[in-house]
């Protein structure tokens, strides 16, 4: 037999398989998930969780899809974490300017508690990019905050009412818009694509069938 957890889901009992993670656990106990669930087999942020351990005090945040369930776990789940996403045209904006201190003057209110960091469900150093949006370093920001997913987690934990994955986001824009280097090879792609290159290629593809399709994937040619 399978090791059983008691776990609560918005305050229900139900008894589920220790292995299972979080989200894998709501559907054993019979939620259908339509929203909040994104991936399911990655990281894309969509299915940020809450929850507390019978006995434990702490409030404690995760993705649903890689957390496994505890015993005594009381879940809740949101659609989202509500960020502040400020609107912008990115082809105005002028890195040269104090466009965080225009856009997301939040910032600079950072009390440097570090919450942020600690509850990144990814392991970033939300507080070290946040610091290099301060500066205006936006190359360095976009850098460190590379491989977040926009969960929200972090914002949730914060004081200062930073949105910090929005703030990430505006420096990846600006980096990759202003700053990065052109790559003369994916521009001449886009342009062979627009001009109709791939049309015919495209459509074949779209028509064969998907266990072909996989197996195209499987054996593609990789760069080195």
């Amino acid at each position: 037999m399978e090791n059983m957890v008691n776990v609560y889901f918005f305050g229900k009992k139900y008894t589920v398989p220790s292995s299972l993670t979080i989200m894998k656990a709501m559907e054993y106990a019979g939620y259908q998930l339509v929203r909040g669930c994104g991936c399911r087999n990655g990281f894309c942020g969509a299915c940020a969780t809450i929850y507390r351990i019978k006995g434990d005090k702490e409030l404690k945040a995760c993705l649903a899809c890689q957390t496994k369930v505890e015993e005594g776990m009381y879940v809740a789940t949101l659609p989202f974490f509500p960020l502040v996403k400020e609107v912008y045209d990115i082809n105005k904006v002028n890195p040269a300017e104090q466009i965080m201190m225009m856009l997301y003057p939040e910032i600079y209110a950072c009390v440097g508690c570090n919450a942020c960091t600690k509850v990144c469900t990814q392991g970033l150093n939300v507080m070290q990019y946040i610091a290099y949006a301060q500066r205006g370093d936006f190359a360095a920001c976009a850098e460190e905050s590379f491989d977040c997913v926009m969960c929200g987690v972090c914002s949730s934990r914060c004081p200062a009412g930073i949105s910090h994955p929005q703030v990430a986001e505006l420096a990846r824009r600006i980096y990759g818009k202003y700053l990065a280097p052109e790559s003369k090879h994916v521009l001449e792609r886009v342009k062979e694509i627009n001009d109709g290159m791939y049309k015919d290629l495209i459509e074949t593809l779209m028509n064969k069938p998907l266990s072909e399709l996989k197996e195209l994937y499987n054996n593609r040619d990789i760069e080195q």
